[in-house]
């Protein structure tokens, strides 16, 4: 029998979007935002899934997600924090949803400091407690 209860992670993955984005882009932001962290970070991302007949699936990754919901301005402290801090981020941007591929969003990333980034979204992985720090103002996502 598998043991459904979940393992203790000293580590956290956290997205948060802005709290006056439509649905469907919250959704969109905390898609790929996810897919930021799963990238940088591989070893995140477990084993392939199969069902009882075989069929494979995709692997996830191996650790929940939390999502978060913030205002503009939590999210830029945050962001700040998370450099000062030196905690690897992925950002997406207002400029993003009107592109239409990735060497598009990293242009529309360029053509701002940091601390002028129009954010609608982070994502971050790291010790439990950074990450709480840096999201301090964020609330869990209803």
């Amino acid at each position: 029998m598998v043991d459904l209860l979940m393992p203790p992670f000293d580590t956290k993955i956290a997205v948060a979007v802005r709290d006056d984005l439509a649905v469907w882009q919250r959704l969109n932001v905390t898609a790929f935002l996810a897919s930021g962290i799963a990238a940088h970070r591989p070893h995140l991302v477990g084993q392939e899934y199969a069902d009882a007949d075989g069929q494979a699936y995709l692997p996830l990754l191996g650790m929940p997600v939390l999502v978060f919901e913030a205002s503009r301005e939590v999210l830029i402290a945050a962001r700040e924090r998370a450099v000062r801090r030196g905690i690897p981020l992925a950002v997406y941007t207002a400029d993003m949803f009107r592109t239409g591929h990735d060497e598009a969003n990293r242009a529309a990333v360029a053509r701002a400091s940091g601390a002028d980034l129009d954010l609608v979204g982070l994502a971050l992985h790291g010790p439990r407690n950074a990450v709480d720090k840096v999201l301090k103002g964020g609330r869990l996502h209803p």
